[in-house]
């Protein structure tokens, strides 16, 4: 039995598989170990455990989350052992998941695109390059986030077509202000801006090609600002994971091409795939 964890900054989806075969799924909170004790991933996990099975029989846990940098996979192993005595733990980054989803063990170019943004090159074991996305505050091009600013900038400043800023009133009901207010009080401000990718997709949008736009100007800076200072990144196919690259996939692999890349993988979420790599 493998026992499979991508996490997230708040949840952990949580697959158990036997002989690639899904047993069951379920969510706890997320965990990242430069925040959270071990204690506190113990306690809160065992809480979120299905009852009726017995752990005990579960002899890998493959571990894949923000913070989980080497010197901080004690903190992860450390917290799962009581709860799975007999396992043996394989605990990476979240980027090593996606590459491993997106190639295996082939080497290549892996990206994320969800609410925040990140991209490697990828040997077939290890990261070998990764241009950094420098996070919400200062990059994260391509990401939710930055569309998500971008869209609010434009509504602030009046940037929209009148007929798509109505639109944008009408569904939030927000003024300029409360905006400003709600995005700066927000807890998580990179979530709530990625909130606003929604509207690019509202039917029926009014006859602009402001949506198409804002996603075409995204990618565009994502390929301009990181992709295009890989070496050799044309010479790789454009594999990416993240629910912002799949559901804009068109116009992401429009760009792509664009700049010079073919079209890998574009998938929504990394565990097909990772039940695949595990079960080499």
């Amino acid at each position: 039995m493998i026992l499979i964890a991508d996490s997230g900054s708040s949840t952990t989806n949580w697959t158990l598989v036997d002989d690639r075969k899904i047993v069951f799924q379920f969510e706890s909170e997320g965990y990242n170990p430069c925040y959270n004790s071990s204690d506190e991933i113990t306690r809160s996990l065992s809480k979120s455990l299905p009852e009726g099975y017995d752990w005990d029989k579960v002899k890998l846990v493959a571990f894949y989350g923000a913070g989980c940098y080497e010197d901080k996979y004690v903190v992860i192993e450390d917290a799962l052992r009581p709860l799975f005595p007999h396992a043996r733990f394989d605990v990476a980054m979240d980027l090593v998941a996606s590459a491993r989803a997106l190639l295996g063990n082939e080497p290549g170019f892996a990206a994320i695109l969800g609410t925040g943004t990140n991209s490697c090159l990828y040997d077939g074991t290890r990261i070998t390059h990764n241009v950094d996305s420098m996070g919400f505050l200062l990059g994260d091009e391509g990401s939710g986030a930055y569309m998500g600013k971008r869209i609010i900038g434009d509504f602030i400043r009046g940037h929209m077509p009148e007929e798509v800023s109505s639109l944008f009133f009408d569904t939030y009901g927000l003024t300029p202000d409360a905006l400003v207010d709600k995005v700066y009080s927000a807890s998580m401000p990179n979530r709530y801006c990625a909130s606003f990718t929604r509207f690019l997709s509202l039917d029926p949008m009014p006859k602009s090609d402001y949506a198409e736009q804002v996603k075409r100007d995204a990618f565009r800076d994502f390929f301009n600002n990181i992709v295009v200072y890989y070496p050799g990144y044309s010479d790789h196919l454009f594999n990416c994971v993240g629910s912002i690259g799949w559901v804009f996939k068109d116009t992401l692999a429009a760009v792509a091409e664009e700049f010079g890349m073919k079209v890998g993988k574009i998938i929504q979420s990394p565990m097909e795939g990772l039940i695949a790599y595990h079960h080499v």
